[in-house]
């Protein structure tokens, strides 16, 4: 069969969707915390990059990256290289400071929103961070969960290898975050100048930084708005996926790049 001048003109015209950019970056727990919220956002209209920080389950840490300016900076770089825009960036406590910091660094505008999840980096004076270091896995639990039966492990019933995995993103953690104890004392009064919509997502029974701390960052931000899920505590895309996920898709969609004409 002869194709038409008309269909090879149709053809050869038709460009594929572009894809949204999400860059997913986890917590002090690793990449695992957030593997079912990468697998929520990965569809045919995404772009979803899920890294694993420097120093976390196994990986090496450079002498170079003593802070969680030197992860912000490495991921602002990883969104040159793939000369990508209209990025969102979405990142889960640990990950939701390291966020914040590319977003007032982010100087080419490359990231056109942010959500934070009950995200460590700030600090009110009223609430101070619990020091998660020095705290049992029985107290780390009742901490993080808003039912902490569920979700508590007991260490000694772990692999050894999964047990190794675990001390070792702690080392790091404690490495890059734990002086001063998970926050930049500066970070808050940068965000100001912060123009991207930035979402705020906090379980409701976090007790390692409680919503005061979504309350102040939506403050803090230009463009800030903080959602409390009820019934979850530090990580509520676990506890409460499909809140969180209703939320999370809201503002893809609130933060997508208008169609052109």
């Amino acid at each position: 069969m002869t194709t038409t001048p008309a269909t090879a003109r149709t053809a050869s015209t038709t460009t594929p969707t572009p894809r949204r950019p999400v860059l997913v970056l986890h917590g002090g727990g690793g990449p695992a915390t957030v593997a079912g919220l990468v697998q929520h956002l990965t569809r045919p209209d995404t772009q979803v990059l899920a890294p694993v920080h420097p120093g976390w389950d196994g990986t090496p840490l450079p002498d170079w990256c003593t802070g969680i300016d030197d992860l912000a900076l490495t991921y602002l770089h990883l969104l040159e290289d793939e000369n990508l825009t209209d990025v969102l960036v979405i990142g889960s406590s640990l990950g939701g400071w390291i966020a914040a910091e590319m977003a007032v660094r982010d100087t080419a505008h490359r990231i056109s929103g942010l959500v934070l999840i009950n995200a460590v980096g700030v600090y009110v004076d009223s609430e101070p961070i619990t020091d998660f270091f020095a705290l049992d896995p029985r107290a780390a639990a009742e901490h993080s969960w808003h039912d902490p039966d569920r979700y508590h492990i007991d260490p000694t019933t772990l692999p050894a290898a999964e047990l190794a995995r675990r001390q070792g993103n702690m080392t790091t953690m404690r490495t890059l975050a734990g002086d001063p104890n998970m926050h930049d004392p500066k970070l808050l009064h940068r965000l100001g100048r912060v123009r991207q919509p930035a979402l705020l997502v906090w379980g409701e029974s976090d007790r390692i930084v409680t919503p005061a701390y979504g309350a102040a960052y939506a403050k803090a931000f230009g463009d800030g708005r903080l959602e409390v899920v009820p019934e979850a505590g530090h990580l509520p895309h676990i506890e409460r996926p499909e809140a969180t996920y209703d939320l999370i898709d809201t503002h893809l969609r609130r933060t997508a790049p208008l169609p052109l004409p």
